[in-house]
């Protein structure tokens, strides 16, 4: 009998599950992995190789695979963490299997020859998570293998896939299982121009709520079917339905031909198209209609504090600290702070009751000495707790000098879990980075409330899954930009009695 990957076990919150988002050690389950190798061997390879065997998922399905068909297939691969090979061994691989296993770092440290089958479901390990060294060696990376440096957004996956890439033998095959912002982030234009022009691109898989590999992960994941061949024109888009489904090998074994069934969703896609509609979305969602939410308004982030333990307080530690009131800005920091679409004085009020900050500390830029005593003292506690020296706060000058905005009329929650909404700000608050600002491009209160009818309309609401970045259990999230791009319904716009106007108003300051 041969040896079953045993399930992971995910921790829900605390230590072990942060542990697991540093790394981004989610393991493929075994009916996922086996369409995935299925692909990559299914022109006859006799070599499979993993960037990041992990538990060994892909080699199991490997293997399973060889017997079934009664082949010899070598395996090849690379691992930095030895741990988790040790997971593959209790997971049924050998010290043989293991053989040609590389403990290292893949993408700093590629293989010297290429690979006519590779497999990998990369770790995903978000921009944030990366040192500023490691950030710089990734940029360089990707300036010499695509020409250009990626947006710094870019995680650690997406080098991966630039890795295996080049790594892939001239009419090798490809599938890497990877996030959809793989193809929704800010550098996915660039990432995809790229690959397409130089790749075959087969087939992407996405996957439903229901049937996702990764339940209680938020991620929404994909699969890329990619060969080292001349580009073709139209690849095959399917959508699995179903968990543990038999259809999605079956399909892939069969040469991703354009059947759908209950488990399956497939059809073909012109590759132009599906690049633009963001290879995660199906086809025919763009609605029609002239107006985007830049016709009528501009998106920025809220504040970045850097360090929201320290500049971000209740009301209690304001008064204790004394600090001046001239230097307090109502604010608001979380998304599930503001359950309702609005935010009034009476929120804050419940928010200040049940001990959560509303008061954002805002120094200027005037030099430490000309600060009242109290003020002084804080930021000398700040100094020596090190927070000038943080990545983001270093970058201000002086260290403690707060961004600026102009209360936003609508604050836009920024990572939305099937509640994605635009927010009434009738408290003028100040919001922080869980939220983005909007801000009308006409000052006056009609023009807000017309366009206040459009955002919270159902089918403007709906058509934020065009533009945003799609998660687990259904989270969106958007970025500025992308919801400057929002399609706003014709005529929803129309019954507002809404026109387009010119952005007229300095919203904020560094």
């Amino acid at each position: 009998m041969m040896p079953q990957l045993q399930p992971q076990r995910i921790p829900a919150a605390g230590p072990e599950r942060e542990a697991l988002r540093e790394r981004g050690q989610f393991w493929t389950p075994a009916w996922v992995a086996e369409a995935m190798v299925a692909y990559c061997l299914g022109d006859g390879s006799d070599e499979l190789f993993d960037p990041a065997v992990g538990a060994g998922a892909f080699f199991l399905a490997a293997k399973s695979i060889a017997h079934a068909q009664n082949r010899t297939i070598k395996l090849f691969g690379a691992e930095i963490d030895s741990a988790a090979l040790q997971q593959a061994i209790n997971n049924g691989l050998s010290q043989r299997d293991l053989t040609n296993v590389a403990v290292k770092d893949f993408v700093l440290s590629a293989p010297t020859r290429q690979f006519p089958a590779i497999v990998a479901n990369p770790p995903y390990v978000r921009h944030h998570r990366l040192s500023l060294a490691v950030k710089d060696e990734l940029r360089a990376l990707g300036l010499k293998l695509i020409g250009k440096s990626l947006d710094g957004r870019a995680g650690l996956h997406i080098y991966f896939l630039l890795r295996g890439l080049q790594s892939l033998a001239p009419g090798g095959r490809l599938a890497f299982i990877m996030p959809a912002d793989t193809c929704e982030g800010v550098f996915a234009g660039s990432l995809w121009r790229w690959l397409t022009a130089h790749y075959c691109l087969d087939g992407v898989i996405t996957f439903t709520h229901a049937a996702t590999p990764f339940p209680n992960v938020d991620t929404n994941p994909l699969i890329f079917l990619i060969r080292h061949a001349k580009p073709q024109a139209q690849f095959r888009w399917a959508q699995c339905k179903q968990a543990g489904s038999k259809q999605l090998k079956n399909w892939v074994t069969a040469g991703l031909k354009q059947v759908s069934n209950v488990e399956m969703e497939v059809y073909q896609r012109d590759l132009a198209e599906g690049v633009a509609a963001g290879l995660s979305r199906p086809l025919n969602q763009q609605p029609t209609g002239e107006f985007v939410l830049a016709d009528f308004a501009s998106v920025m982030r809220g504040i970045a504090t850097g360090a929201n333990e320290f500049f971000f307080l209740t009301r209690q530690q304001a008064q204790t600290l004394k600090l001046p009131a001239a230097m307090l800005l109502r604010a608001v920091g979380r998304t599930r702070d503001v359950p309702a679409d609005r935010i009034t004085l009476e929120v804050l009020q419940q928010l200040e009751t049940s001990g959560r900050p509303t008061w954002l500390f805002a120094p200027d830029g005037r030099e430490l000495e000309n600060f009242p005593v109290p003020v002084r003292k804080y930021l000398a506690q700040g100094q020596a707790a090190g927070l000038d020296q943080r990545s983001l706060i270093a970058q201000r000058h002086p260290w403690y000098k707060m961004e600026v905005r102009k209360a936003p009329p609508f604050l836009f929650a920024y990572l939305g879990r099937r509640n994605a909404r635009f927010i009434r700000n009738l408290a003028g608050v100040m919001p922080l980075t869980g939220f983005l600002c909007v801000y009308p491009s006409r000052g006056d209160e009609e023009f807000s409330e017309k366009l206040w009818q459009v955002l919270q309309h159902p089918d403007t609401v709906a058509n934020l899954a065009l533009v945003g970045k799609t998660y687990g259990s259904g989270a969106i999230k958007v970025e500025p930009r992308a919801l400057e791009r929002l399609p706003l319904p014709q005529a929803v716009v129309e019954q507002a009695g809404l026109t387009p106007q010119p952005i007229q108003t300095k919203l904020f300051a560094l």
